[in-house]
């Protein structure tokens, strides 16, 4: 699918066919999952190379940013979220002659809320929407931690103030450690991308302060994540220790249980066995006497442990 936005007489039109006379007015070329004709056709309209799959999914830092004398490359992940879990996916951006072209899978939320932003701010170039996209994304990425901020007050609340200890409560804290290791894997490789344009000789100076006040956003979004990492990292501590406490608690109960019971065993063990020359075997008050016996055995470390508040 193509979606191509031209500015004509001040508005900001979407189509999907090409059209000669509006070539010039063309600023963003964005391909969904394109077909192999589409890919031709607009090679051969704009004169340009497309990212093969292979060069789009490449992951050496070398092939995410390359830049010659009439056009930057960028190849970038983008997180799509499915049943609740979130996957990287490699999204391809090319600027050349004020033009940008983009390439993907999906339809991600990021593209959504861009196609809204470029009908309000009107960009003219290629440039101005590629900034765009990566403003938004920002934003979006703000707004997860944000929603990853609320949960883990709501995690604490049930692990310091009800101590629910159940593995469900675990595996949502290892699912927020994994969303904001990806938070912080994109917002570094936006951070590289930016830094590069702001070295770049083919993208305009004119940008310079936009890249530099989007990298200070980028720098906060890192500190939000390193902080909820801590958080995290505290919730899992807390857990373990919690779970420490329980497990001693019922050591602790089976420990007691052991030294009460241990006498009277031993006392009936004793009287237990039959054997014929046993000085107490014959005795009217032997039974009763036992029974006795292993009552104290029990109430006297009761009572010791008592004394001791170990109970």
């Amino acid at each position: 699918m193509l979606k191509l936005f031209s500015k004509i007489d001040g508005k900001i039109i979407q189509s999907s066919e090409f059209n000669i006379q509006d070539k010039d007015k063309i600023f963003w070329v964005d391909l969904i999952q394109p077909t192999e004709e589409e890919k031709k056709q607009i090679e051969e309209f704009f004169n340009i190379e497309l990212f093969t799959d292979q060069e789009s999914e490449e992951i050496e830092l070398s092939s995410r940013y390359i830049e010659s004398e009439e056009e930057i490359g960028i190849n970038m992940n983008f997180t799509n979220n499915k049943h609740d879990e979130e996957y990287l996916e490699p999204v391809s951006f090319i600027i050349k002659e004020n033009v940008l072209f983009t390439e993907r899978d999906n339809e991600y939320v990021t593209f959504r809320a861009t196609s809204r932003k470029v009908r309000m701010l009107k960009p003219q170039t290629g440039e101005r929407a590629f900034l765009i996209i990566l403003d938004t994304r920002i934003d979006y990425l703000a707004d997860s931690i944000e929603l990853i901020t609320e949960k883990i007050s709501k995690l604490t609340q049930q692990l310091v103030k009800e101590e629910k200890l159940d593995s469900d409560l675990l595996k949502e804290i290892t699912s927020l450690q994994e969303k904001s290791m990806v938070i912080r894997e994109n917002s570094m490789e936006m951070q590289r991308v930016l830094s590069s344009l702001n070295k770049s000789r083919v993208f305009p100076n004119d940008f310079y302060e936009t890249i530099t006040i989007m990298l200070k956003d980028l720098s906060s979004l890192l500190e939000h994540v390193s902080f909820n990492f801590h958080r995290l990292e505290f919730l899992q501590d807390t857990f373990q220790g919690l779970v420490d406490m329980e497990q001693n608690q019922i050591m602790k109960v089976f420990t007691i249980m052991t030294v009460i019971f241990a006498p009277a065993t031993l006392i009936a063990g004793i009287y237990g066995m039959n054997f014929e020359n046993m000085p107490e075997l014959k005795q009217g008050y032997g039974y009763p006497l036992a029974i006795v016996a292993i009552l104290i055995s029990m109430i006297a470390p009761l009572g010791y442990f008592k004394m001791k508040k170990w109970i």
